[in-house]
């Protein structure tokens, strides 16, 4: 049994792993103040609640955006589980050929979903990850990664329309009935949702005449999948497992 762990921006996403069979999986808010004490309890908890033990667990793999929790997490890995984990990260196999300017600088996210959607797709591909920030991910016909686009998430979008603007309110993020909204509330929202999907349509179809791909596969992830997926015809399939599935593909590709 593995543990894989992705460490986001806004939530900690955990999937226990028996040979391929995601056993169950678990989201935990992001806390940078959080000990490694803490945490150790808050995942021995929920382990225990869904009959799973730490002392099953042959070993952890680690995605992280988040540095300052990377050490958190590893010490409470060593600590409570007794396993020094896998990093995803300079020096890890993880089989995927980058044709970025620096490497290095693409997020261990982008990497582990760029993983996973060639293993489980046919290319050429883009994955969409849906999160504090939305990344868009190109993988061209010979499985090759070629980078891709960053905006603001759907979180960030409302937030910063709250915070920026004294007379509106903060809002939760649900599908209007309409586009003319009647009122503030929907009327926010209607621009919200609807103009994030046409955002992701227009970044999609630029891809595609730059890639010279007509026929391209659009694979969505993260929270907020499902919500813009609903709402525009560019996304083929929501995969909100993708992540976890390309940590246990890179941790079998270094075990």
């Amino acid at each position: 049994m593995i543990l894989v762990v992705d460490i986001g921006n806004t939530n900690i996403v955990l999937g226990v792993y028996r040979g391929s069979e995601l056993l169950h999986h678990f989201r935990l808010s992001t806390a940078r103040g959080s000990t490694v004490d803490e945490y150790g309890v808050m995942i021995h908890n929920l382990f225990s609640m869904s009959n799973l033990s730490f002392r099953d667990v042959e070993g952890v793999i680690i995605s992280s955006v988040v540095p300052p929790l990377v050490q958190v997490i590893v010490e409470m890995c060593v600590k409570f589980i007794g396993k020094d984990p896998l990093l995803v990260g300079p020096g890890i196999k993880t089989g995927l050929n980058l044709r970025y300017e620096n490497p290095r600088e693409v997020g261990a996210d982008r990497i582990v979903n760029a993983v996973a959607a060639i293993e489980q797709y046919k290319c050429p591909l883009v994955v969409v990850d849906f999160g504090t920030a939305t990344t868009f991910d190109c993988i061209d016909a010979g499985a090759n990664y070629l980078g891709g686009a960053i905006v603001p998430g759907l979180g960030i979008s409302t937030e910063a329309l709250y915070l920026r603007a004294s007379k509106l309110p903060r809002i939760e993020l649900e599908k209007p009935k309409k586009v003319i909204g009647r009122n503030t509330v929907h009327a926010m929202q209607a621009g919200i949702i609807f103009g994030y999907a046409g955002q992701v349509e227009g970044i999609v179809r630029r891809i595609k005449q730059e890639m010279n791909a007509p026929v391209l596969k659009v694979i969505a992830t993260g929270g907020l999948a499902s919500l813009i997926a609903s709402e525009t015809e560019c996304i083929d399939e929501v995969n909100p497992m993708l992540t976890l599935e390309g940590l246990r593909i890179i941790y079998n590709r270094n075990k």
